[in-house]
């Protein structure tokens, strides 16, 4: 019988697919709920949909990649009802100014362009090759990936990237951690490196967090190695 109340949040123009294999391997220990965000254009409000919607009080919470930083925000408004927390191949910090602002402002509304004019598809060809290991590009795993991206509609990627350039800093809420936390990470991850998620241990409470890096594994983890990121996760939940 499962014991525990597990939500899953998935990431920029991700679905539950992200959480296929988890949601299995953890069924045993936790029943699952994952989230979906929409066309919300702000990860506060994507966090107070989380804390809406949740169909349990008090609930183990796991987030990748965008979904993450969603999960870093569902802590800052209610700390109280997240048991555990676990943050996959995401980031903490805002948006920076100047001209690395409008670089990632350019680069992401090229992709809305091509998105808009040519498809989900078409775009997502251009842009997920940097989101797994080499060893994953041309197999069935990226066209399952390709696949998520073409479920979503250039809106709802238009709201995403909204969300993503107003980010908020979520320095605080690590500094601040008070469940237990791990952080996982692809250790070929080009989005969300891994020396991002070395600072954000550095920055949580000693004793309280831990860092896994998952080997010959790129930003989509969950699907890449979603053997060792459940071993992990159950681990954590176990805990």
């Amino acid at each position: 019988m499962a014991i525990e109340q597990l939500v899953l949040l998935p990431g920029l123009l991700c679905d539950d697919a992200v959480w296929t294999e988890q949601r299995a391997a953890l069924a045993p220990q936790a029943e699952s709920f994952v989230a979906d965000f929409n066309d919300l254009d702000s990860i506060k409000g994507m966090a107070e949909k989380v804390l809406d919607t949740a169909p349990y009080k008090v609930f183990s919470l796991a987030g990748h990649s965008m979904g993450g930083r969603v999960a870093m925000e569902v802590v800052r408004l209610a700390p109280q009802r997240v048991r555990r927390l676990a943050l996959l191949d995401t980031g903490f910090e805002p948006r920076v100014a100047g001209q690395a602002a409008q670089a990632e402002r350019d680069k992401r509304m090229a992709l809305l362009a091509v998105a808009q004019k040519q498809g989900m598809r078409a775009m997502g060809k251009l842009w997920a090759p940097g989101m797994v290991h080499p060893d994953h590009l041309a197999t069935p795993l990226f066209d399952a990936i390709l696949d998520m991206i073409e479920r979503r509609t250039p809106k709802q990627f238009e709201a995403q990237i909204t969300a993503l350039l107003a980010r908020p800093d979520a320095t605080p809420v690590l500094q601040s951690l008070a469940c237990p936390t791990v952080f996982i990470c692809g250790r070929q991850d080009l989005w969300s490196p891994l020396s991002r998620h070395e600072a954000m241990l550095k920055l949580a409470p000693p004793q309280v967090g831990e860092l896994h890096a998952i080997e010959d594994c790129g930003h989509m983890s969950t699907m890449e190695k979603p053997q060792a990121v459940s071993g992990i996760l159950a681990k954590w939940l176990a805990a």
